[in-house]
């Protein structure tokens, strides 16, 4: 294969990983969006971790195989820098988008961590306000329960 193949390779890996990177920030958006939402399910949330963890490891194997790749041109690459300027020049924009969104990514992150923290104490304070009312109607009912009976009381009838 040709140097000029390897390079295209190359740019086709990067494009496609910035196209994941899209996907991955769209993810992220509907992952805030279902932790701020009140009516929505965990299985939504759950789909969405699912669909995140997908697109990471494709993510992972591009980088993999950039990596592979790129280590076979390197030295080309540097040698002859004036005949690959244009295509040097573009996987780096290429490489900053990526490294913008990338870090874009992490601080949603970030901020979908603080807000899956407060759904999850929110919901445990639900839960454990459930289970004292729970225990609140079963004290109450048994008492009731309770309240209809007269004990056996002992009379006197000597006097």
């Amino acid at each position: 294969m040709s140097e000029k193949n390897y390079i295209q390779i190359l740019e086709d890996s990067l494009e496609k990983k910035i196209d994941v990177l899209r996907q991955l920030q769209v993810l992220c958006q509907e992952q805030a969006d279902i932790l701020q939402d009140d009516a929505s399910t965990p299985e939504a949330f759950e789909e969405n971790i699912d669909r995140k963890g997908q697109l990471i490891e494709h993510l992972e194997r591009l980088d993999q195989g950039f990596e592979q790749l790129f280590a076979k041109v390197e030295q080309t690459l540097d040698a002859d820098r004036d005949q690959y300027a244009d295509a040097i020049r573009h996987m780096q924009e290429m490489i900053r988008e990526i490294t913008q969104r990338s870090t874009n990514i992490q601080v949603m992150e970030r901020q979908n961590s603080e807000l899956a923290r407060k759904k999850f104490s929110q919901v445990r304070s639900q839960a454990k306000e459930l289970r004292q009312s729970r225990k609140a109607v079963s004290s109450y009912y048994q008492n009731m329960m309770q309240a209809g009976t007269v004990e056996p009381q002992f009379m006197d009838s000597k006097k």
